[in-house]
């Protein structure tokens, strides 16, 4: 039978073990609850850039026949191109 001395050295070495796993579980717990939280805002952004640039599209004009802009409330619109176009018809 071992001694007591040893027991006591196997008991500390187990505590210490066991306090040593849950410091460590909490850390990579935090790394990867910081790494979702990071993935997550870059994903957001990233729908916020793809929001915007559908927006904008939306909004832009599309340019018809040939690149000639054909709505005159645009601010974009060239009559002279447009009569252009219409004589070239």
């Amino acid at each position: 039978m071992a001694s007591s001395g040893v027991n006591v050295l196997r008991y500390s070495a187990l505590g210490a073990g066991v306090a040593y796993g849950i410091w460590h579980q909490s850390v990579l717990t935090q790394k990867a609850k910081r790494n979702q939280a990071e993935r997550d805002y870059q994903h957001q952004l990233s729908l916020v850039e793809k929001a915007k640039q559908d927006y904008a599209k939306k909004l832009s004009p599309q340019a018809e026949d040939g690149g000639v802009i054909t709505d005159p409330d645009d601010s974009r619109f060239d009559l002279e191109a447009y009569l252009n176009m219409k004589a070239a018809e």
